[in-house]
């Protein structure tokens, strides 16, 4: 069996930081899950679905990315895809504790499923879909933060609002 790895995430939307993070998990994975979680603590701007369909569209030439989306327990989904690794990606050292916690209780929840640090690039260190979100909202250009697909999809949605 090869080696499988879920990452997790809202992708509300997904940035250029994300995308980074792919692209390197699926150099380092056979296959690499890639599953929209609905955070029942953040308001989303975009269905699962086009979140799904945004992310489909940007990983369309990495052959070996699957893109879902589950509602239930993360280590739940890993379980049932066979993964051994969760791969999750940090920014700074703020991202640190929080994920930490997260990683913490997976433990708890499952032992033989172990969690992957990537760092992201620098250029990506500042980069979250809120401020994507606040920067697209106010008109700001946001070509080098997020893929084409994504800037026009953020377009049409502030512009209908």
């Amino acid at each position: 069996m090869g080696s499988i790895a879920v990452c997790p995430g809202s992708f509300d939307p997904v940035t250029n930081g994300h995308l980074d993070i792919i692209k390197r998990g699926s150099n380092v994975f056979d296959t690499l899950y890639v599953v929209v979680l609905n955070n029942s603590s953040k308001n989303p701007l975009f269905t699962v679905q086009e979140r799904i369909e945004l992310l489909k569209q940007v990983t369309e030439s990495i052959p070996n990315v699957v893109v879902e989306s589950y509602s239930g327990l993360l280590m739940e989904y890993a379980k049932q895809k066979q993964a051994s690794t969760i791969l999750r990606g940090l920014r700074a050292v703020s991202d640190f504790e929080y994920e930490m916690q997260i990683t913490s209780v997976n433990r708890v929840l499952d032992k033989e499923i172990e969690t992957l640090f990537m760092m992201t690039n620098n250029q990506y260190s500042f980069l979250s879909s809120s401020i994507v979100k606040e920067v697209a909202k106010y008109g700001g250009n946001i070509s080098e933060l997020v893929p084409p697909v994504v800037k026009e999809a953020l377009s049409k949605k502030f512009s209908a609002n």
